[in-house]
């Protein structure tokens, strides 16, 4: 079972992960979580739910190029609706539906993070990660933003930029992150074996 996810009785998977496994899939999915920022109710969350609701997100696309990944335009090919209505039907799409997708990676990342956080570790052996079905589901989708959010700081956008990360240099200062982005890659693989009928 070390590195890679097989699946357990009732559906749900287990993994094997040592200390240092455990630290970084923590480190990554807390700054995923910084990254994404609080919800409408702010940082304490001790916002109205009812006004959160009804909160409309933010119009325009963001910035960072993680989150740029993380919450892509609808209407990404300009070419697909004319030119002076894309820009508002993006806006508009965003509009009302970033705040829910921010708050499904926000979940995620969380569940990835509090399981994480009830593992037992036994010295240098670790200990086994055991999801039900739907902490999977959870995982997997932590798992799929967090290599996303890696793919843009590494300018990963098609599979050629993938084969071009395995010929780096062990003293490319990149090579940590590359590790971690083709370590998560099999992690994600194997759970969503685990996952299969």
């Amino acid at each position: 079972m070390a590195g890679h996810f097989e699946p357990i009785p009732g559906g749900g998977a287990a993994v094997a992960l040592d200390e240092v496994e455990i630290s970084i899939l923590r480190s990554l999915a807390v700054q995923l979580l910084e990254l994404i920022g609080p919800g409408p109710g702010g940082a304490d969350g001790e916002g109205d739910p009812l006004a959160d609701l009804f909160a409309e997100g933010p119009s325009e696309p963001p910035t960072d190029p993680v989150l740029q990944r993380l919450f892509p335009d609808a209407y990404g090919d300009p070419e697909s609706v004319p030119d002076d209505q894309h820009k508002e039907y993006s806006a508009e799409f965003r509009r009302f539906t970033e705040n829910d997708l921010r708050a499904g990676k926000r979940e995620n990342a969380l569940a990835v993070v509090r399981s994480l956080d009830a593992l037992t570790v036994g010295g240098e052996r670790g200990a086994v990660l055991k999801l039900s079905a739907d902490e999977s589901r959870q995982w997997l989708g932590s798992l799929n933003d967090l290599r996303l959010a890696l793919a843009a700081r590494l300018d990963v956008i098609a599979e050629e930029d993938t084969d071009l990360l395995y010929q780096l240099p062990d003293t490319d200062p990149r090579k940590p992150m590359v590790m971690a982005y083709l370590w998560l890659g099999g992690l994600q693989e194997t759970l969503v074996e685990t996952l299969m009928p």
